[in-house]
C-alpha cells in the first residue's frame, strides 16, 4: 500500500515539474498567431496529462476496492 502511494506522489511531482513555462515571446509578424497556437497546445497536453492523472487514479481506486473484496 505504502509502494501504491509513493509512486502516484512521484507521478504526481514529476508531471508538476515537467510542466512547460507559461508562453514564449514571438517577434516578428505571426507574433500574435505563433503565440496563441503554442497556448492551444499548452493547454491540449495540460488537458492530456490530467486525464492520464484521472485515470491512473481511478486505476488505483479499483485495485484497492477489489484488495478489500479479497480481504473479506
Amino acid at each position: 500500500m505504502k509502494r501504491v502511494v509513493t509512486v502516484i506522489l512521484v507521478l504526481l511531482l514529476s508531471s508538476a515539474l515537467t510542466t512547460p513555462a507559461p508562453a514564449q515571446i514571438f517577434m516578428g509578424p505571426n507574433s500574435q498567431k505563433q503565440a496563441e497556437t503554442a497556448a492551444k497546445k499548452e493547454k491540449k497536453t495540460e488537458l492530456k496529462n490530467a486525464k492520464k492523472k484521472q485515470k491512473a487514479m481511478r486505476k488505483y481506486e479499483k485495485r484497492e476496492q477489489k484488495a478489500e473484496r479479497r480481504k473479506r
